[in-house]
């Protein structure tokens, strides 16, 4: 299939799907005698496995390492469940990091009058 019916399938641009091919994240694809790009089942589950996991919070990096696991008969199923649980890690101490940002936004929000007088309590506290 071509680029068009791979982007379709999967949801991504074809802009995406060139980027993961030029980084060497997904496998390349054969090419036709024209030399158009033509993509496999198998292209397609790279595809879907790089989007999601890119969803999922991954850099393209880990996605590269995830579909090369998912070709990996060797693989074992702990160093991805570690993987996972790293990044599963990551994304607690950035939603308790940005917890602590939205009180503090609530803060000043709750400070300052809004009104129109240049006295801006939110201003005073950047300002310290």
């Amino acid at each position: 299939m071509n680029i068009g019916a791979a982007a379709e399938l999967t949801g991504l641009s074809s802009k995406s799907i060139r980027l993961y091919e030029d980084k060497g994240i997904i496998s390349p694809p054969m090419r036709s005698e024209s030399g158009y790009r033509e993509y496999s089942d198998k292209h397609i589950q790279e595809l879907n496995l790089v989007s999601r996991a890119k969803n999922a919070g991954f850099s393209l990096q880990e996605c590269k390492e995830f579909v090369q696991l998912a070709h990996n008969p060797n693989r074992k199923s702990s160093e991805v469940k570690a993987r996972t649980m790293g990044k599963l890690q990551e994304v607690e101490e950035k939603i308790a990091h940005l917890v602590e940002i939205k009180k503090q936004l609530e803060s000043w929000v709750s400070s300052c009058p809004g009104d129109a007088t240049s006295c801006c309590p939110i201003i005073d506290e950047l300002t310290k």
